[in-house]
């Protein structure tokens, strides 16, 4: 268990799901935490900051309420499951502006204000890796742009010590998962019920994970214990991808 004393972390997507579990795991070990997202955050402790982080508005609040800190843990994103051939324009652009395009620029404008030896955290996802859920196609894209993204990052950021790491999570129980599982069911003519059967049964642990555990992965990533690890790509996934 990392003791983060002393430490300032700005945390997105921080509303719910893996962001609050990961902004209250950093509260619960003494971190100073600035948590974000464009639902209002309730959190205790908590400097909190309603952002909508697509737009560079939204990136400059963050910005400014962070300031000099040590950590930054990126997990918002959404996902707006359709097959491919309903997909649009406009569903390419919105996922893109979210899942890549903010990651991109929180990490450069957090350069200046990181300190030297700190840490990033960005979400990617197996679907990075994995595209078998056909509804998720510019989901996919986005998340395999987050962990290009952050591998460009690492290096960028090495000479100063900041170290730049991805999770990919799994099945993980959160509301984007129950949101993906009525569109994509819908789509396929099966239950959501169904669909998380087989989904499941793809997962050699034979589980979902939930969110604190895939917030333990990403303060090992934040803290020391993993103090030679940069660029890499964590799957926090049961198993379902093995390399």
């Amino acid at each position: 268990m990392s003791d983060f004393a002393g430490r300032r972390a700005a945390v997105t997507g921080a509303a719910g799901g893996i962001g609050r579990a990961t902004a209250e795991l950093l509260l619960e070990r003494s971190a100073e935490v600035v948590a974000c997202d464009r639902a209002p955050v309730e959190l205790d402790g908590a400097e909190t900051v309603l952002a909508d982080l697509a737009t560079g508005e939204g990136r400059a609040a963050l910005v400014e309420a962070a300031g000099v800190c040590d950590h930054l843990a990126i997990t918002h994103g959404i996902v707006r499951p359709k097959p491919i051939a309903d997909t649009t324009e406009d569903d390419w652009d919105a996922i893109l502006d979210v899942n890549a395009k903010s990651i991109y620029f929180l990490c450069q404008a957090f350069g200046p204000l990181l300190r030297d030896g700190g840490s990033i955290v960005t979400l990617s996802s197996v679907s990075a890796r994995n595209a078998a859920s056909q509804e998720q196609s510019v989901y996919c894209a986005s998340k395999a742009a987050v962990s290009s993204i952050t591998r460009s990052f690492a290096y960028a950021y090495a000479p100063r010590g900041i170290r730049v790491n991805a999770v990919l999570p799994g099945i993980v129980d959160t509301p984007m998962q129950e949101s993906f599982l009525a569109a994509a069911s819908a789509a396929r003519g099966t239950t959501p019920e169904k669909l998380h059967e087989t989904r499941l049964a793809a997962v050699p642990l034979g589980r979902t994970s939930p969110p604190p555990e895939c917030a333990e992965t990403i303060l090992w990533l934040l803290g020391p214990a993993s103090g030679y690890l940069t660029g890499q790509q964590i799957a926090a996934d049961g198993g379902l991808t093995m390399y």
